[in-house]
């Protein structure tokens, strides 16, 4: 069975949950590994076949254990098939919701020294419950600003699940 890496750099958990879906969507063809890669784990890339990256962008940036990962490993990211994608809650906006409209997409391609193969953007979740009250007061603030959900009793989640299934399609024919 072949096999893929599946590396996150998720804070609140829509990343994790969306790379899970796609394992799903894998698991006919593909014995699929979920890694943190905030860990800066040690990889045998030779047992991997394909690698694809999930990260979030929190108060509007990728975490800085992202790029580091991707320097330390750019020679493996770039031998192997490798595919990208970014979770944000612009994204829940028409015209956001792709890599061309993208400002976060945009930013990762400008400032990575990896250019994946394929790469994708979807949008992410709130979970206003469960944060902390900085966290949620500054979220309420943003999405006030932008028309979005302000009411910090409400979970909702804007990820277009069939866009994230077309996009494992994609991943697997790569």
């Amino acid at each position: 069975m072949k096999k893929a890496l599946l590396l996150h750099s998720s804070r609140e958990g829509q990343t994790v949950k969306i790379l899970r879906a796609i394992e799903n969507d894998l698991a006919e063809e593909y014995q699929c590994t979920l890694v943190d890669l905030h860990d800066m784990p040690a990889i045998d890339w030779s047992r991997y076949d394909k690698v694809l990256i999930g990260a979030s962008i929190r108060y509007g940036h990728l975490n800085k254990k992202l790029y580091q990962f991707i320097e330390t490993n750019l020679a493996e990211l770039n031998e192997k098939k490798a595919a990208f994608f970014c979770v944000n809650l612009t994204a829940r906006k028409p015209g956001k919701d792709t890599t061309e409209g993208s400002v976060y997409v945009k930013k990762f391609l400008t400032i990575s020294p990896w250019q994946p193969q394929l790469l994708d953007v979807f949008a992410g979740a709130l979970y206003y419950p469960r944060y902390r009250f900085f966290d949620r007061v500054m979220i309420q603030f943003i999405m006030k600003i932008t028309g979005g959900e302000t009411d910090a009793t409400k979970e909702v989640e804007y990820t277009n699940w069939g866009r994230v299934k077309a996009f494992a399609s994609k991943f697997r024919s790569l």
